[in-house]
């Protein structure tokens, strides 16, 4: 901390060897400054007061109906964008500002001004603007005001209706994509079924479901099929049984006696051996067993192809047994029921067999319906969400309609001008009552700065430890400088010569605020 005292005190005595330096460039400055801020030109300033009323009775009642856009943040942003190029070239023309141009870099520089020198600013929360602008004529400012308020209050309805215009362009363009998606999702939904038209079933059901039914079905044909053939065999076997007795009576009748002597070695050989079959089988089974009710029926068939045999071997005594028996209406009755029996079995055959085929193909589908059920639900489901979409669109592009019509209607807000465009009675800049003291601390910081350059640029060793650090030499002594009486007298007399300089600088500069300030109030 002393040795940066040391340094500073230091520093002020070089700076007072050169003090006269200092003062003279501080007059100087002091006169510049003043001129300057005196030859400024005055300012006037021109501004007027809009009110936004962003509030409708319709907004409220068309709610849900309509998109309703955030009308302040809109004004808001108007205000913002407002001063922009395209907008500050249509306020010259309006203001009559470039009359005087000749060059387009002229026209550039004007525009560029403006664009700097506008100002549009929110006062509160209550949608009130102020727009303002400073010029060196009242008249002017207030011209340049007019135009911007005019711009300013045209610029929200074209916009809002280009916005309209462009959204429902866009939507029409949607919509139309939308229609093009889906006629190709139908064209490929109509495409699949035609391909998988085996797989379609009128009641909604799905592979497993088919099947399911389909193995129903056969097995009910199955099921008919049997009785079918059981009610056959049976019809079969009354059959049979009637042409035998009939033909033992037509026997017993005519070859009763000479039957029982002729003698057919293998017909009775097969007939014995059925015989002791049968009494084989009657030791294990009851009468009504298959194996002994089919025995006895090939022993009776037996007994019969003997008779046969036996009628021919005698056809001079005997008649035909068929023939007496085929006349009987039993017999007819019977064949009757054989024969249709006969062709209810032959037609469930074709049916059983028709549903096999029906089930083996569902069974084999039902390795590929996985694939062909996703790839079906991923045509349903980008068809689905492709005609949401549309739906979406189409209610938008009507609820946009609908926003456009409104707008124009209601409008987007409503300005009002609270205070028309004026332009103040006395200038507004520049503020020289701040100005001059401003250029008088200038001035003074001139002075003192030329006087510290100055002291560095010629300079004096004040003391033995300053010369000796900047040297870097041993110091062998030091010569004490003695003033006489005059030498005294001089460095007073020069010291209330500055100070007179000084406070002269001072006191004019005061004077002259004071003048300047009540000349001022006077012309207010």
């Amino acid at each position: 901390m002393d040795e940066l005292i040391r340094q500073l005190f230091t520093a002020s005595r070089a700076m007072w060897k050169h003090r006269w330096l200092g003062l003279g460039v501080a007059w100087v400055v002091t006169a510049i400054g003043t001129f300057v801020v005196l030859s400024v030109p005055d300012k006037y300033e021109a501004s007027a007061r809009i009110f936004v009323d962003t509030q409708s009775i319709l907004k409220p009642l068309m709610s849900g109906l309509a998109v309703q856009p955030n009308v302040e943040q809109q004004v808001v942003m108007l205000s913002r964008t407002l001063i922009s190029r395209p907008n500050v070239e249509k306020l010259i023309r309006m203001a009559d500002m470039d009359l005087k141009i000749q060059s387009k870099d002229a026209r550039d520089a004007l525009i560029d001004r403006l664009m700097k020198t506008l100002e549009i600013k929110n006062v509160g929360r209550d949608n009130l603007y102020v727009l303002s602008y400073r010029d060196a004529s009242p008249d002017k400012a207030k011209r340049v005001v007019q135009s911007l308020v005019s711009i300013f209050v045209e610029s929200s309805l074209g916009d809002t209706r280009k916005d309209s215009n462009t959204a429902r362009k866009f939507i029409d363009e949607q919509i139309k994509t939308y229609v093009a998606k889906l006629e190709e999702a139908e064209s490929r939904l109509k495409e699949f079924k035609v391909r998988n038209i085996e797989l379609q079933n009128a009641d909604g059901n799905d592979m497993a479901g088919q099947l399911s039914a389909v193995s129903a079905q056969l097995g009910q044909a199955r099921l008919e099929l049997r009785e079918a053939e059981n009610a056959r065999d049976a019809a079969r076997r009354q059959l049979e049984a009637e042409k035998t007795q009939n033909a033992d009576i037509t026997s017993r009748s005519l070859l009763q006696e000479s039957s029982l002597s002729v003698s057919t070695p293998e017909i009775d050989g097969r007939i014995d051996a059925q015989k002791r079959n049968l009494d084989m089988l009657l030791q294990r089974f009851t009468e009504e067993h298959p194996d002994i009710v089919w025995t006895r029926r090939v022993i009776k068939e037996l007994e019969a192809a003997k008779l046969e045999e036996v009628q021919e071997l005698r056809k001079v005594a005997m008649a035909n047994p068929a023939s007496a028996s085929g006349n009987s209406l039993v017999y007819q009755e019977l064949n009757r029921l054989l024969a249709t029996s006969e062709v209810q079995v032959a037609a469930l055959r074709a049916r059983v067999g028709e549903y096999e085929a029906r089930f083996s193909r569902a069974r084999e589908l039902m390795k590929t319906a996985p694939q062909i059920e996703a790839q079906f639900a991923q045509l349903n489901r980008d068809y689905d969400i492709n005609k949401k979409n549309y739906n979406d669109l189409v209610a938008r592009r009507e609820s946009a309609a609908l926003s456009g019509d409104l707008d124009t209607a209601a409008g987007v807000a409503n300005f009002r001008l609270i205070d028309p465009p004026r332009a103040s009675p006395n200038p507004v800049a520049p503020n020289r009552l701040l100005l001059l003291p401003l250029a008088l601390l200038a001035a003074l910081g001139a002075g003192l700065a030329t006087a510290f350059i100055a002291s560095q640029l010629r300079a004096v060793f004040f003391d033995a430890r300053s010369l000796r650090e900047v040297l870097g030499l041993p110091l062998l002594g030091v010569v004490t400088l003695v003033m006489d009486d005059a030498a005294l007298r001089q460095e007073k007399s020069g010291l209330k010569k500055f100070l007179a300089a000084s406070g002269g600088l001072v006191a004019i500069f005061i004077a002259g605020m004071i003048v300047f300030s009540i000349m001022s109030g006077r012309a207010g």
